[in-house]
This record gives C-alpha cells, sequence and structure tokens, in this order.
C-alpha cells in the first residue's frame, strides 16, 4: 500500500484492497450526480421491490406498497433531514441555507424512520388497512433501503469510526474528509510521510449487520406470533447494532446540552422496548387464548366485513341463476311434454 494515497482513492490495506478511483458523483449531460443520492434511489427502489414481493407472498396487494412508497419517500427525507439539522444545530447555525443542502450528505436514519410510521399510521387510517400488518411488511423494504443506502457513506467518506488496525481498517485521505472528524487519535497515528487517516468502516458494520437482521426477519415471519412481531424484531435487531457501533463514529449527533450520542440512546431505548413489548404482547395472548390471524389474513375488519358482504351477494346471485336454469328445464320438459301430447292426439 502506498504512503501517500490519492485523493479519490480508499484502501482497506489488511484486506489487500486498493481501490483508486472512488469518485463522490459523476456528470451526465453536464448534470452532476451525487453518488450518495443515486445510491440512496437505488436502495428506496430495492426496499420497495422487497416489500412488495413480501406483499404478494403473503397474499396482499403489492400495488399498496408502491403507493405507500411515494409518501414515505416524500415525509421521511423530511424527517431525516429535519432529525439531523436538530442534533446538529451547531453546524447549520451559522449558515441556515446549508440545511437545505442535502447534496452532501446528513441525513438520519431514525429521522426517517420515526416519520415513516407517523406516514404510514396516517395511510391505514385513510384507506382502511391493517397498521400492524402492513408495518411487518413495509419494514422489509426500509431495512433493505439501509443496507444499500449506507455505501452512499462509503462514496461520501462519511459515518466512519475512530482510529483502528482491524481487519477490516479502512484509510481515507485527509483532503477527503470533513476536518471536524478528524480526531486526536487518528492524527496521533499519522506521520509526515502520509496523507490519510486509518479508521473503522462504521458504514461497512452497519450494512453487515442489517443483512443479518434482515436475514432473521426473513426466516421468523412465517412463525410470528401476532402483526406487528416482524417489525419489533427489526427495531430491537437495529437497535441494538446501532447502539453498539455508534460507540465507534466520530460524527456522533449529542442529545441536546449533553455529550449523550442521541442514536446511541435512542438504539438501545429500542431494543429495551422492543423486548418489553413482544413479551407483554405474547402474555396477553396467552391469558386471552389470542390466537394469530391467518397467515393469509392481510385486510382490517371493516374491509373484511366488505368482502364477505360482496361474496354473499355473488352467491346469490349464482343462487338465482341456478333457479332461473331449473326453471327454464323445467319450462322446457313442459313443452316436450306438451309436443308429445299433440303428437298422440293427432
Amino acid at each position: 500500500m502506498p504512503n501517500i494515497m490519492d485523493d479519490m482513492s480508499i484502501a482497506f490495506p489488511h484486506l489487500g484492497i486498493y481501490l483508486k478511483y472512488i469518485p463522490k458523483s459523476f456528470t451526465v449531460f453536464g448534470f452532476r450526480i451525487a453518488m450518495y443520492g443515486l445510491i440512496i434511489g437505488i436502495g428506496v427502489l430495492c426496499g420497495v421491490s422487497l416489500a412488495a414481493h413480501i406483499a404478494k407472498k403473503t397474499g396482499q396487494n403489492p400495488d399498496w406498497y408502491w403507493d405507500l412508497a411515494i409518501y414515505l419517500l416524500i415525509f421521511s427525507i423530511m424527517g431525516a433531514r429535519l432529525y439531523y439539522v436538530i442534533f446538529a444545530w451547531d453546524y447549520y447555525k451559522n449558515d441556515p441555507m446549508e440545511i437545505l443542502n442535502i447534496r452532501n450528505g446528513g441525513l438520519a436514519i431514525y429521522g426517517g424512520v420515526i416519520v415513516g410510521f407517523i406516514t404510514l399510521a396516517v395511510y391505514v387510517k385513510l384507506k382502511h388497512k391493517s397498521y400492524r400488518l402492513m408495518a411487518d411488511t413495509g419494514i422489509f423494504g426500509v431495512i433493505m433501503g439501509q443496507i444499500i443506502g449506507r455505501w452512499g457513506n462509503f462514496t461520501n467518506r462519511e459515518a466512519f469510526g475512530d482510529y483502528t488496525d482491524s481487519l477490516f481498517a479502512m484509510r481515507l485521505p485527509v483532503s477527503m474528509v470533513r476536518s471536524i472528524e478528524i480526531t486526536d487519535k487518528m492524527q496521533a497515528h499519522m506521520s509526515a510521510a502520509t496523507n490519510y487517516i486509518q479508521v473503522h468502516p462504521t458504514f461497512l458494520y452497519e450494512s453487515l449487520w442489517n443483512v443479518f437482521i434482515l436475514t432473521l426477519m426473513l426466516l421468523y415471519i412465517k412463525h410470528k406470533k401476532f402483526h406487528g412481531e416482524v417489525a419489533l424484531l427489526y427495531l430491537g435487531g437495529y437497535g441494538f447494532g446501532r447502539g453498539l457501533i455508534e460507540s465507534l463514529r466520530t460524527d456522533q449527533l449529542h442529545l441536546l446540552g449533553t455529550s449523550i450520542p442521541v442514536s446511541q440512546l435512542l438504539g438501545f431505548t429500542l431494543f429495551a422496548f422492543a423486548i418489553v413489548t413482544d413479551i407483554a404482547v405474547r402474555i396477553y395472548m396467552k391469558k386471552n387464548s389470542y390466537v394469530i390471524l391467518p397467515s393469509d389474513e392481510v385486510i382490517n375488519e371493516k374491509v373484511r366485513l366488505d368482502m364477505e358482504a360482496e361474496a354473499e351477494n355473488k352467491e346469490d346471485a349464482e343462487g338465482k341463476d341456478e333457479e332461473e336454469n331449473e326453471a327454464e328445464e323445467k319450462l322446457e320438459e313442459k313443452l316436450e311434454d306438451n309436443t308429445e301430447d299433440d303428437t298422440e292426439t293427432k
């Protein structure tokens, strides 16, 4: 590995990987496209596709999730940006116009997740659908989007941890990272002959952790005890992993007026919430002899009653058709009998 790195390069020295050109953006017909935004877009598309696939597998209408995705995309991005700006206000207070510049990153996943759950609540209220069931299905899209979207942090040279010499240590040219994210520990391991920092690739840790959580979710969906349990698995599983990984990052957002990493606190809180809620619901189900709806139950009570009424009307219509057919057959038989009588009379 070279001691002096090219500005656009990224290296993983202990893995023998040296990537010479990782652009932050590229130009198409004179229009600059940020890699960060492109990767986020791919993550969204793959996420919605997975949620729609899960919907189809469980007897739901995939179109619900493509429809929902439009609202989620708009409001979740707003929520992710708002969350980031609130807890990084010292950075933005002197230049408020920078708040609108999301091309350089600055989207907090938890902000998007929180607003996403709120958006879903409004959507199911208006569309008369099951909140918990749609949360169980849509959450697959969320975590798939995170798995892919984290690589936007890779191209942006952000969301990394402090100095490390571990197997996955990552080297970044100093010129390509924000100076406020370079710690004393990183500087202590730099020399006059180098121009890079060597850090934890926390974006990679989180992406791999999310692959693990997604695998658990896919394996567990057929064994869940109640609608909403897969969403709890995500909240608890992701929260636990995020809480651990957050402790390594140098770009932590802190709870206002403290040195407490807000995403770490929220992650561990959601982990505890998911466990307590899951246990409480299971106890309630056992005491009340409650059994989960069949795995193919995809709608709420109002829509179910409407469908049953429609089915009854269809049965009544089929019954009338059968009665009419029987009447026609009897009429034909009577006509045949009359014909025979006329023949005998002649």
